[in-house]
């Protein structure tokens, strides 16, 4: 499921997806439910995800000079800019679309299902099959928080307590991969 031919790569997933499990689940403060005990758990998938980073980034650039995946100028590095600008240009038209239909409750999932959905094309790229099971999963938990009623908990919540653990997860998994290797 992980492939470990390039750890400078899974060094960067685990920093990336680190910095990203600590944002969704920054944003799923937005309104929880009321009981303090999810305000505690998304603080601790906060903390999980910038120690994850803190962790991550100095081994990546300590073996910034290993092979890699995506070659600057290389056909991998091209898809990847052009996936990269497709996801920002479908995420601006998105959040957009939501906010002119007064459904700003929307933009967290839609943005969520955007950054799934940009893991699929990824794991090639990389030549990472994980990508795509972050992707599928991550895809899924912005279906969920989408379709869940907001009364509760705001539909941000049901992307930071879903999404978040699968980014730190599955970014735990591929830094603890690459220390492996190296």
């Amino acid at each position: 499921m992980i492939l470990t031919e390039f750890p400078r790569d899974l060094l960067m997933t685990g920093a990336i997806f680190g910095v990203a499990s600590f944002v969704w689940a920054g944003w799923g403060q937005e309104r929880p439910p009321k009981h303090w005990i999810w305000r505690v758990v998304l603080g601790a998938l906060s903390l999980g995800g910038a120690a994850l980073a803190g962790v991550s980034i100095p081994a990546a650039i300590r073996n910034w000079g290993s092979p890699t995946a995506i070659v600057v100028g290389g056909p991998a590095f091209v898809w990847y800019l052009v996936i990269f600008w497709l996801e920002v240009l479908a995420i601006v038209v998105l959040a957009i679309w939501a906010r002119k239909r007064k459904r700003q409750d929307l933009i967290a999932p839609l943005v969520l299902a955007i950054v799934g959905i940009h893991f699929l094309p990824l794991a090639w790229v990389f030549a990472q099959p994980v990508f795509a099971v972050a992707g599928v999963l991550v895809t899924a938990a912005a279906v969920v928080a989408a379709l869940v009623k907001d009364e509760v908990a705001a539909r941000s919540f049901w992307c930071g307590i879903l999404g978040a653990p699968i980014l730190l997860g599955v970014g735990v998994l591929c830094a603890t991969a690459a220390f492996a290797t190296l």
